[in-house]
């Protein structure tokens, strides 16, 4: 992916610098949150592999691991999704991917969860929402840290299933259900998305619920305007093609719309060639704000904390940048803000 804004040559940078190094002991106990997570790609692929050894089903030339690109990454997620059908694996799925965070330093984590990626789930939105929620109900009693979830539309339903969902959201009034998001293949533009699901995320702010859009991955920087002007995200997962538009990346710097990029993801499915080429220095350059998180960590073999790591170590990162990236994950997080006040407590503590 190449695009007008510059990328910056970390030899370049000038200025300050903090002498103390970014590694691996300070970036895990750093405070932070993680805001772009898919509960489908916490699903252990032991997992899989044992229920479909248990049900009799064949997964030879099913869709597997390792995954090189978006529409593989989908058609994996069908398949394994499929073999989970019993509440205690979505629940203990659940718990560990707040265990998991909770060992990677992460205090909050906003879950994404596509329903469409459940089908033995299907008409059953009751039982899979309860399932998942007593797991992150659980890992919160034991200490492990907070977590939120994002209902998620495929860009393949439509305009009533997504006003259906929404409307699930409001009269359930589940605390944990806090945001509408959208995901999938973004191949072709978004505006027909866009078009179709734009009263359905317009219902969900109107009912208090938070807005979050994947855009810029497979698309190109109108489907990141299409999300922030007319769906109202209030944070964009991935995003990072706005760069082929200046005066967007002006534009969202301007506005404080934070980015939830994943740089690993960005590599393994081919957005960008390589870490070297992401262009998340330069976004930090032009003052975007942006969160680093791991998108299907278990599918990626990346935490939070290597994350961050890679990153500094390619662009030169000092810790008061690494800090200012986690303190915008905790600040866009959709915590409720007394947990937020919290997080970032607990952040300028370590931080001095």
């Amino acid at each position: 992916m190449t695009g007008p804004v510059d990328m910056i040559d970390p030899a370049d940078m000038t200025g300050p610098v903090d002498p103390a190094p970014v590694d691996a002991a300070w970036v895990r106990a750093l405070p932070k949150a993680e805001v772009h997570l898919h509960l489908e790609g916490c699903v252990p692929p032991d997992l899989v592999a044992g229920a479909a050894r248990d049900k009799g089903v064949d997964l030879t030339g099913a869709p597997g691991l390792p995954v090189r690109d978006l529409p593989g990454l989908l058609a994996y997620l069908d398949v394994a999704c499929a073999l989970v059908d019993q509440p205690d694996q979505l629940t203990a799925i659940a718990y560990a991917t707040v265990q998991r965070a909770a060992a990677a330093g992460v205090g909050h984590v906003d879950i994404i969860c596509n329903p469409t990626h459940w089908p033995a789930w299907h008409g059953r939105l009751d039982a899979l929402v309860d399932a998942v929620d007593a797991g992150l109900a659980d890992a919160e009693s034991d200490g492990l840290g907070t977590a939120a979830l994002c209902l998620s539309l495929k860009r393949t339903q439509t305009a009533a299933e997504a006003m259906d969902l929404v409307q699930w959201m409001i009269e359930s009034d589940r605390p944990r259900v806090v945001a509408l998001s959208i995901d999938g293949d973004e191949a072709g533009g978004t505006r027909s998305h866009t078009d179709r699901f734009e009263a359905a995320f317009a219902q969900a702010r109107a009912g208090g619920l938070h807005r979050c859009a994947h855009a810029g991955e497979s698309s190109g920087a109108q489907g990141v305007r299409d999300a922030v002007d007319r769906l109202g995200a209030e944070r964009v997962d991935h995003g990072i093609r706005c760069v082929e538009d200046p005066a967007l990346v002006a534009e969202l710097a301007a506005r404080a719309v934070p980015l939830d990029i994943c740089p690993s993801s960005n590599v393994i499915l081919g957005v960008v060639p390589s870490l070297a080429a992401h262009p998340v220095e330069a976004l930090r350059r032009a003052g975007v704000r942006f969160s680093l998180n791991t998108d299907d960590p278990l599918l990626y073999g990346v935490d939070v904390p290597g994350e961050h790591l890679r990153c500094a170590g390619q662009f030169g990162w000092d810790r008061p940048t690494v800090a200012a990236v986690a303190r915008t994950s905790i600040e866009s997080s959709f915590c409720d803000p007394d947990r937020r006040a919290v997080l970032l407590a607990q952040l300028d503590a370590y931080l001095g």
